[in-house]
């Protein structure tokens, strides 16, 4: 009973503490006194409860365009969208303070925070990237504006990884060609154009030693498929995109299956084994 007792004189303070912040705000979010609206909003800015101070900003935002805190008043408002991960609603808020005040000292970390509301909206690789170039633009935008800002560092790791995601989709697409081009020869072509592309594309991608190997692939997988009449060319593709791979990657993980290739081809074309052997 005893504990019961000091546990209620204990919360009892608390629950009047937040009972009496929940009127105070319904009572200003109520009335039209927008410097109550504007004071308490900062406060709560201030006090990390986002949420709240957003409600507030939204309703007096408007009232402070053109004058001295409209500035401030902006800014808080795209930055408790961001901080409460609304971030659509962040990148179009931010976009607007940029514009509306390009001489602003808090106008780089606004660049940045906009790119990197739409870096938080970029979706995982197989879906619709449509979000991630947005922020690689955006992002790009901000290290080639300001390469001594103080979020530099954390921009080049956004837009690096996002980088790995776009390749990686793009990987993924023109592998997806290989694996369907087993049971329908001709979307090799596809596979094999996705390949190539990818590699001119992406020269320091992490899967182009992976891109160079399933290009060849996809080629001797066409070349063992084809009509005599194509045969002959599509194996000299083959040895092309062999030795490719090789020169840039002469330790390559795919050694065995890519010299398997290889002798294939040799007898294909009748290659001379002493005067090409690799």
């Amino acid at each position: 009973m005893f504990l019961k007792m000091r546990s209620f004189y204990f919360l009892l303070p608390i629950a009047i503490v937040f009972f009496t912040s929940c009127n105070e705000y319904q009572k200003v979010l109520k009335n039209e006194d927008v410097k109550a609206k504007y004071d308490l909003a900062e406060r709560y800015y201030n006090e990390g409860d986002f949420k709240r101070a957003n409600r507030l900003f939204e309703q007096i935002a408007p009232r402070y365009v053109g004058k001295p805190q409209g500035e401030r008043v902006m800014f808080f408002f795209a930055d408790s969208y961001f901080k409460t991960e609304q971030y659509y609603l962040a990148g179009y808020q931010f976009e607007r303070f940029i514009k509306s005040y390009p001489n602003s000292e808090k106008l780089p970390e606004a660049v940045f925070l906009e790119a990197k509301s739409y870096y938080q909206l970029s979706p995982r690789y197989s879906l619709d990237q449509t979000d991630t170039d947005k922020a690689l633009a955006k992002l790009q935008n901000y290290i080639n504006t300001y390469p001594d800002s103080e979020f530099f560092a954390q921009a080049n790791e956004m837009a690096q990884e996002l980088t790995f995601k776009k390749q990686k989709k793009e990987f993924e697409i023109a592998k997806q060609f290989d694996k369907l081009g087993e049971f329908n020869f001709p979307i090799l072509i596809s596979s094999i154009a996705a390949f190539n592309n990818f590699v001119l594309d992406n020269p320091g991608a992490i899967y182009r030693e992976d891109a160079f190997f399933y290009r060849l692939k996809s080629e001797m997988t066409l070349a063992r498929n084809s009509t005599a009449f194509k045969q002959e060319e599509r194996y000299k593709e083959a040895l092309r995109y062999y030795e490719a791979l090789i020169k840039s990657y002469p330790e390559t993980k795919y050694k065995k299956e890519a010299s398997s290739y290889y002798e294939t081809i040799q007898k294909q074309l009748e290659l001379p084994v002493e005067a090409t052997s690799k």
